[in-house]
């Protein structure tokens, strides 16, 4: 069980990754389902999506199709209300998110949460839905992607990086140096190799449901491991991966029903 620094003046806190280490596969799929299903963007930019998914999986992580889907996903949320997306997001995890959470990292969050620490979602995540996730899981608070937004309207900007990577690590110290957080004392959870920077930035870290880079990690530099999967450990051992998959299939359902509907229509059948 998680304890605080013994005769600390400073708050102690915990962060933790969300996809795949408190909510199986990748929130931001779900919500762009929902996006999808109330008109924010069409088929071809779903299926445009899918492709940097399933290259993704193919050839590895490239900065400039990041940025280029990201780029992608900006424009089409301009001039979007933020309330609106943020109405979509509850229902969202009210339906689909709330479902999958791991009971073991539901624990682990509400044990720090009774030793009085503070409770941060680190994410790439946009920032509402962030923030909208800890509020419900009784968190503290959030770092995520900003989307930059005006009068309650999405610009199509970003303010910042995406919550990714060495963001991660540099958004925690800038936090613990807002609120004065022992960051020696503190603990970090994620589940890949894009949470490592975050971890090393605190004394008590620990791989929750590890891609098999991040296992390797972790056991060559003596981190503890936490496995909340169970049995389908071995379908969800490739993290985020495995999301995208069951993604890239379903938007080629969507396409194929599209195209049936499309000649059904032209056929008069």
């Amino acid at each position: 069980m998680p304890t605080s620094a013994p005769g600390s003046t400073h708050p102690t806190a915990a962060f933790f990754d969300v996809d795949n280490t408190i909510i199986r596969g990748a929130s931001s799929f779900h919500l762009a389902r929902a996006l999808y299903q109330r008109g924010f963007f069409s088929t071809p930019d779903l299926v445009t999506f899918a492709f940097h998914q399933a290259r993704y999986l193919l050839l590895g992580e490239n900065k400039r199709q990041i940025d280029q889907v990201r780029s992608r996903a900006l424009d089409l949320i301009a001039g979007r209300s933020v309330a609106e997306v943020v109405a979509i997001g509850e229902e969202v995890y009210d339906q689909v998110l709330s479902l999958r959470i791991f009971p073991g990292t539901q624990k682990l969050l509400d044990e720090h949460i009774a030793a009085g620490h503070q409770v941060w979602l680190v994410s790439a995540t946009p920032l509402e839905i962030g923030q909208l996730i800890a509020r419900r899981l009784g968190a503290t608070g959030a770092l995520g992607t900003v989307a930059e937004h005006e009068d309650g309207l999405y610009t199509g900007r970003l303010v910042g990086d995406m919550m990714h990577g060495r963001a991660k690590a540099a958004g925690v110290r800038e936090l613990a140096e807002r609120h004065g957080i022992d960051l020696p004392a503190s603990y970090a959870y994620g589940d890949s190799l894009n949470d490592v920077t975050m971890m090393q930035a605190v004394g008590h870290p620990c791989a929750i449901n590890p891609d098999t880079r991040l296992r390797r990690h972790a056991k060559d530099v003596g981190w503890p491991i936490r496995e909340f999967r169970g049995r389908r450990r071995r379908v969800a051992n490739r993290g985020l991966k495995t999301a995208s998959w069951a993604g890239a299939a379903w938007v080629l359902g969507l396409v194929m029903r599209s195209i049936q509907r499309s000649l059904k229509g032209r056929t008069g059948l």
